[in-house]
């Protein structure tokens, strides 16, 4: 019977071996679920090849798309001083630094002059990544100087918001932003320079119910969440379900809150040439 026996030899611990794919090589778009090559959705504005759904982006990812080549930012340095000294599940001390260390943004926003189109202009664009993008002190102050830097140097402004609506780390101090930067805004239209004001996914609670809706012309892109108050919280409140596709930018636009609904690849020149009418 020996003669029949099997020997096995002991089963030795496989060697590590890397992946030969590099990590985020590929990504995964949220509505199609199409796996897209990542350097190929980069070249196409981060909008999907296959059904046009539009990824968010940074702020600065925002202001390299629109700005010509380099741009100068200002007001960098600003930084919340807690005025409540607000903690929650940690406190927001920390919350702020972590939002630094995760996008290299001081706030939730980046303001910065540049050439578009050939014009200069002043943008600001808001950080989603930095606290969802919520407006806080911070972020009231620097659009407010935005604005007024485009007062000083006779310059439009175009806002791109990205935000979850007022911040409630700071409670009151967040909702006088809303009062602050629509002053400021009068002001630019005293003036008679334009506003250009882009809604992304999400845009909602206090930057909608403010500045993001004052705009000479008010533009969206599609697919985006606009609102005030969360489906949620409305169909809890009226007791009524909501119809398909309520609060998304098409929605908006079919019953009047918008102007234009533009794919990211033509918000540029569309843009530029809406400048050129309400400029020149």
């Amino acid at each position: 019977m020996a003669w029949f026996r099997r020997e096995q030899a002991p089963l030795l611990p496989r060697p590590a071996t890397e992946s030969r794919v590099p990590e985020g090589l590929w990504v995964k778009c949220g509505s199609c679920k199409e796996i897209l090559y990542r350097k190929d959705l980069l070249k196409n504005l981060s909008v999907c090849p296959k059904c046009a759904f539009h990824f968010r982006l940074s702020a600065r990812e925002r202001l390299e798309i629109l700005f010509d080549g380099a741009w100068e930012e200002f007001n960098r340095g600003l930084v919340s001083a807690d005025p409540l000294d607000f903690r929650d599940s940690k406190p927001y001390a920390e919350r702020l630094k972590a939002g630094k260390a995760k996008t290299d943004c001081y706030d939730a926003v980046v303001s910065a002059t540049g050439v578009m189109g050939g014009r200069r202009t002043v943008i600001a664009a808001m950080e989603y990544g930095f606290i969802g993008g919520s407006m806080g002190v911070v972020v009231g102050e620097i659009v407010t100087r935005a604005i007024e830097r485009a007062i000083d140097e006779k310059l439009p402004i175009v806002i791109v918001s990205c935000s979850g609506g007022a911040r409630m780390m700071e409670g009151t101090l967040s909702l006088m932003q809303m009062a602050k930067i629509s002053a400021a805004l009068a002001r630019l239209q005293q003036a008679r320079l334009p506003f250009l004001s882009v809604l992304t996914d999400p845009t909602t609670g206090g930057v909608t119910a403010s500045y993001a809706m004052l705009g000479d012309l008010n533009l969206a892109e599609p697919g985006a969440l606009i609102g005030f108050a969360g489906p949620r919280v409305i169909e809890q409140t009226i007791r009524q379900k909501l119809p398909e596709g309520f609060q998304r930018s098409e929605f908006l636009l079919e019953h009047g809150m918008l102007d234009l609904v533009v794919d990211r690849r033509e918000l540029k020149k569309l843009l530029v040439r809406s400048l050129q009418l309400l400029m020149d």
